[in-house]
């Protein structure tokens, strides 16, 4: 049950970011992250308030290899759109350390325009380790960030490992930066990230970069023919820009629009974005139910003890599964 002294809070923080108070909405933004219950509380209760003011962005998720120029691409980007009039929002997905907590990406030193732009709010989600609870706290900055008026939310994941699968599902539409290079580099390429761009670009496709730009761009298409397309409505386009030099980024983002447009009209947008909704809420069900796991002491008393047993070869991984679960009443 939120506080009375907790409610005129949360009116006050809702009523800034509707505003679009900076302040407001990253004081907001660390309230969701906090994992403490009676912040929890207040989260829920203020993500709820501001429910109604959300789901107009364009949501954007962006991944590539690290060296790909994600973070070059991002802020040039954001600085066209800006300069159109759109109001941007970075997060990105950040796989903090777990022994330090501290972030591997580094976003408002590598993105210098946008750190800038008054139209433009960067944010990192540190991980700490926990994939499934940055995804969670994700989307709901993603939210915030949509009540605070910005329409276009950008996503980026360090781009190697499971965040792409996670970020492919909260967003619209998945764009994967590639580097020039072709047959080597079509090796290297995972088939499940293939399977859920929506757009390949190829980057860094100025000077003399251009021609192996097209070399490449041309066996990304031939990759992409050979996979079933998500929708019935869009075959995933391959293009070559140059985040760095400022070209083929109109291209790419008329390419997005048009993806926009045409889910709307066949109604795969509204599905997917109600089937989000849903698998948010697992999502948070699954999180929510391993902290009550951990913070049960009758599991925390034993679970040393199992734990060895696992590790010893005395007691069967399922077993010891088993016997947790009835400590859990289940």
């Amino acid at each position: 049950m939120v506080k009375t002294t907790d409610s005129a809070r949360i009116a006050d923080l809702a009523a800034g970011i509707r505003a679009g108070a900076r302040a407001k909405l990253a004081r907001a933004i660390t309230l969701v992250e906090s994992r403490k219950p009676a912040h929890r509380e207040m989260a829920e209760a203020l993500l709820q308030e501001l429910l109604p003011d959300t789901g107009g962005a364009r949501r954007i998720g962006i991944t590539g290899v690290p060296g790909v120029g994600k973070s070059t691409t991002i802020d040039t980007l954001g600085s066209n759109l800006t300069a159109k009039g759109h109001k941007v929002a970075v997060l990105a997905v950040d796989p903090s350390s777990s022994r330090t907590g501290g972030s591997i990406l580094g976003d408002k030193t590598r993105m210098a325009q946008l750190a800038i732009d008054p139209n433009a709010f960067i944010r990192p989600s540190p991980s700490s380790g926990t994939l499934g609870g940055v995804a969670a706290k994700t989307r709901e900055t993603m939210l915030l960030c949509e009540a605070a008026g910005f329409d276009v939310v950008l996503v980026e994941t360090v781009g190697i490992g499971q965040s792409e699968i996670t970020v492919a599902e909260m967003v619209d539409f998945f764009l994967v930066l590639m580097l020039p290079g072709a047959g080597d580099e079509l090796q290297g390429i995972k088939k499940g990230v293939l399977e859920i761009a929506d757009m390949i670009a190829v980057n860094k496709a100025d000077g003399e970069g251009a021609t192996r730009a097209r070399a490449a761009a041309a066996e990304y298409r031939a990759a992409l023919h050979i996979l079933a397309p998500r929708s019935a409505v869009w075959t995933p386009p391959v293009v070559t820009i140059s985040g760095l030099a400022n070209e083929g980024l109109d291209t790419m983002w008329t390419q997005i629009e048009m993806h926009r447009e045409k889910t709307t009209a066949s109604g795969d947008f509204q599905k997917v974005r109600a089937t989000q909704k849903v698998a948010w809420m697992w999502s948070m069900l699954e999180d929510r139910m391993m902290q009550a796991l951990r913070n049960n002491p009758a599991v925390g008393a034993r679970l040393p003890e199992l734990e060895a047993s696992v590790r010893d070869g005395r007691l069967s991984a399922s077993r010891a599964v088993g016997q947790i679960a009835k400590l859990m009443g289940l």
